[in-house]
């Protein structure tokens, strides 16, 4: 039996893409890159809950690998989207994460435009899994 838990994550994985893009528009842009990272993971841990499975973790690469053996849809061409997402999850957010500035000092438009281009292929290659007979 599929954990309903997954509906409640598709939801926040949808409205924290939707964050992630108001963000952008904001100029936050490092908080929009976590933001879309987050929208991924949740998107990923949605997937695997409906395949009955455990959503552990909290690198989107390794949520990718996870999927890909579950399904019959192909997600390993997702690896080079999650692996970039990826490197928002710390940097974007610790003080510490790049030497002599703080993450919003760092990060910039086209960081964050790109952070939810990944996002955003992963979701369209994801959400048709949804589709499926559970």
């Amino acid at each position: 039996m599929v954990s309903e838990d997954y509906k409640n994550r598709l939801k926040e994985a949808n409205y924290d893409l939707e964050t992630s893009e108001i963000l952008k528009n904001q100029k936050r842009y490092n908080s929009c890159a976590f933001y879309a990272q987050q929208a991924t993971e949740k998107i990923l841990k949605s997937a695997l809950l409906f395949k009955n499975e455990s959503p552990w973790g909290h690198s989107t690469r390794e949520l990718v690998i996870r999927l890909d053996g579950l399904t019959k849809l192909d997600f390993s061409s997702l690896k080079h989207n999650a692996v970039e997402l990826d490197l928002h999850y710390i940097p974007s957010r610790y003080p510490n994460a790049h030497p002599n500035s703080a993450p919003h000092e760092v990060y910039d438009e086209i960081i964050a435009q790109k952070a939810i281009e990944n996002a955003k292929i992963i979701f369209e290659k994801v959400l048709p899994l949804f589709d499926e007979k559970k």
